[in-house]
Formats: structure tokens, sequence, C-alpha cells
């Protein structure tokens, strides 16, 4: 268990919270919150029903079924903002435990929300040979599970990568010319 979660209570308390708190504008409703969580609905109901009593959610509308959103007044919600911001990050070791199921991966860089830097048109870049689409974006989303964060990803078999990145493709610039992190680079960047 990461020691966040046993701050907090519990890994489900601690991905909810992150939802919320990198998502203050969203209003979600149990099944929406379940889905980007990868929790059982159960689960989120008694979570978010414990987060409402503190305060922090709040309900909005009165149909059913129930929305939330984070209470922009909840007393101690920039704090809460800061330590979730400064404490959330996907060790490099679990992102390609994810990864390569999907493929023979040749290059994995991360930039954006990674680096800290969120302007970027992407926050991850995998190229590789026979990349399944499917279990990609699988993985993609178990990361956004855990960060609690949509990712922009773009991937590439290796001969489009060489081919973009001989003509100064502008996704590729993108990437490269801001801060970035190299996982894996077997082209020899």
């Amino acid at each position: 268990m990461e020691p966040l979660a046993k701050l907090f209570g519990s890994n489900a308390r601690l991905k909810i919270l992150r939802l919320f708190i990198f998502n203050k504008d969203t209003v979600l409703s149990v099944p929406e919150v379940a889905e980007r969580t990868k929790l059982a609905k159960e689960v989120v109901r008694r979570e978010l029903a414990d987060l409402s009593s503190a305060g922090l959610l709040r309900k909005k509308g009165t149909q059913a079924p129930a929305r939330y959103q984070t209470n922009p007044n909840f007393e101690h919600l920039n704090a809460i903002d800061t330590f979730i911001r400064e404490t959330t990050n996907v060790r490099p070791q679990n992102i390609l435990k994810e990864f390569k199921r999907a493929g023979a991966l040749r290059l994995v860089v991360l930039s954006g929300l990674f680096t800290g830097i969120i302007e970027t048109q992407i926050d991850l870049l995998v190229v590789g040979d026979n990349l399944e689409e499917r279990v990609l974006a699988n993985s993609v989303r178990t990361l956004e599970a855990e960060l609690g964060r949509e990712i922009r990803y773009a991937s590439f078999a290796t001969a489009d990568f060489r081919y973009r990145l001989g003509v100064y493709d502008r996704l590729l610039r993108d990437v490269f010319d801001y801060p970035h992190r190299l996982l894996i680079d077997k082209i020899g960047l």
C-alpha cells in the first residue's frame, strides 16, 4: 500500500481525492467516478459519502444519480491541493511495467504532466514495434486512475517515428524542445 494511502485511510480514498483535486470544476456521478478510478461502485459511494460529510465534496443538483464536485469553500482545500500535487507521481518502473504488455517498446518519453509543463500537447510518447493500441490504451487508463488526471499520449511505430523525426514533426518538437524524460531509448536519440 502506498504511504499516502495509509495516511488517507485507503487507496480508494486517495484515488478519489486525486480525481477531485485535479478536476475541481468537474461534476461527476458515482458511475463516472468508479470508471475513472477503476473502483467498485459500492466503495465509491462509501468514500464519496465520507468526503461529502467532511465538507470536501458537495452534492450537485437533486436529480438521481447523485453528482459530486469539489467544494471550493472547504477551508483546507488549498492545503490538500498543494499536498496532493506535491506528492503525486508515478514511478518509472510502474509505467514501464504497464506498457511492456503492449508490444516491443523502443522509446518511452515523459513530458507535460510528468515534468510539470502543462502546456505541452502530450504527456507521454510511446514508440515501438507491433504495438497493440487496445492494450496501450488500457495501460494509459490504469495510469490515469492512479494519477486522477487525463494523460494525453501518442504512439508510433518505429519507422513512422523516424520519418516524423526526420521532417521535424511539430508534435515531436513539442516533446523534445521542452523538458522531458527518457524512460527507454533503444533508438539512440
